[in-house]
């Protein structure tokens, strides 16, 4: 990143004062777009870029609003709160496509179908914003981010209205985000639980744009009305400016998924209860250690819910399983004088779990399919509990 922020202000002092003001009318203007890549989690979506060309001036440049630096202070915590801070950077398009080039990663370029003053209006707004004191801008997964901001000064600088043409299909955003991770059960299962049930609306076609590549899918398909009312396709030309490699080794399907892995807690706290009840005993010790769990978990979910300021993050129906009062649970489950005050708080808990496992598929919130032995499992701690209580265990 420190690179491109040099290359930035490199590049900013080397444009001649002219080209700044002023293109030449062989200039254009076109959107880079990136496809997803298994890489690493932010390459999961694609990317969207801008560059600018004008051969007379010398000039090749990238405008790209996806500049973000994880060594920053708090970087998690921020990212965790919704205060992650993005920037606009500006650097060579050589540099830009070598990194694509070596990942693999295809990459899309769409030739704008601009005028001199539309290209022209576009380029001098993109160096203002490209200025340090305008460059950082607060970043929003789903309404404001490498996608939204080319898509937004496109629209707000042709000299006409950009029209889409032939929506896609109608889907929610869990649908979209959850698609493209597709390939990392993990990550899915994560975005399950942490996205409420405001994701599950169904996204307009505009806002489906989020995502890179149906910026380049509605892109392509657009027209440009213009002021008499004549149209003109917005893309001129389309170019492929790096290929797709294939890296067979990373093709080995998943094994140890969620659902797995929830399946072996349940049926490993099965076991242990129905050794309990045979023996008519309690292993305080697991309760206390499931519970903690969830109620660490439950304490990242509120955090989320309520004081994160993500999108589509509250209501979140998750929070009826995973909730912080599972740590006051512990402290109840290990101090036997509380041993009444754990009867009621796993009587709750379990009539809580029993409504949430029989409306399970009547809850307006798609719920991961892999938290289901999770609800189980505490809910059939619960009900040991409440079994324990009554038989003077």
């Amino acid at each position: 990143m420190k690179k491109n922020l040099l290359l930035l202000f490199l590049l900013l002092c080397l444009i001649p004062a002219k080209a700044q003001n002023r293109l030449s009318d062989e200039a254009q203007i076109s959107i880079l777009t990136a496809a997803p890549s298994d890489d690493e989690v932010y390459t999961l979506y694609g990317h969207t870029a801008i560059r600018v060309i004008d051969t007379l001036h010398k000039l090749d440049t990238v405008f790209n609003y996806g500049i973000f630096d994880f060594s920053k202070p708090n970087f998690i915590y921020r990212f965790t709160k919704g205060e992650t801070d993005y920037k606009l950077a500006a650097y060579n398009f050589s540099h830009y496509i070598i990194e694509y080039q070596m990942r693999g990663s295809e990459v899309t370029e769409q030739v704008l179908n601009l005028t001199p003053e539309e290209i022209n209006k576009i380029w001098n707004a993109l160096i203002v914003n490209a200025q340090p004191e305008n460059a950082v801008y607060r970043y929003n997964f789903f309404f404001d981010n490498c996608a939204t901001r080319p898509v937004a000064i496109v629209e707000e600088l042709v000299n006409g209205k950009v029209k889409y043409n032939d929506p896609p299909e109608p889907q929610t955003f869990r649908d979209l985000i959850n698609y493209c991770t597709r390939n990392n059960s993990w990550l899915t299962f994560g975005c399950d639980l942490a996205l409420g049930s405001p994701t599950d609306r169904i996204a307009t076609p505009h806002e489906m744009m989020f995502l890179p590549v149906y910026l380049k899918e509605e892109f392509e398909k657009a027209t440009i009305v213009n002021p008499d009312g004549s149209e003109r396709k917005l893309i001129k030309q389309t170019n492929r400016l790096s290929e797709e490699v294939i890296d067979d080794t990373n093709g080995t399907k998943e094994w140890f998924t969620p659902m797995l892995c929830s399946m072996i807690i349940f049926l490993l706290v099965l076991s242990i209860t129905f050794v309990e009840w045979k023996r008519k005993t309690y292993f305080r010790l697991m309760d206390c250690i499931l519970f903690f769990l969830a109620g660490v978990a439950g304490t990242v979910l509120f955090f989320l819910c309520f004081i994160s300021t993500h999108p589509c993050i509250w209501p979140n129906w998750s929070i009826a399983w995973l909730q912080p009062f599972d740590l006051v649970a512990v402290i109840l489950f290990a101090v036997k004088k509380f041993r009444k005050a754990a009867y009621y708080y796993h009587f709750i808990n379990f009539a809580a779990l029993t409504l949430l496992l029989a409306g399970w598929y009547f809850i307006p919130q798609h719920l991961n399919i892999a938290f289901i032995p999770l609800v189980a499992t505490l809910w059939l701690r619960s009900g040991y509990g409440i079994y324990r209580w009554r038989a003077h265990i």
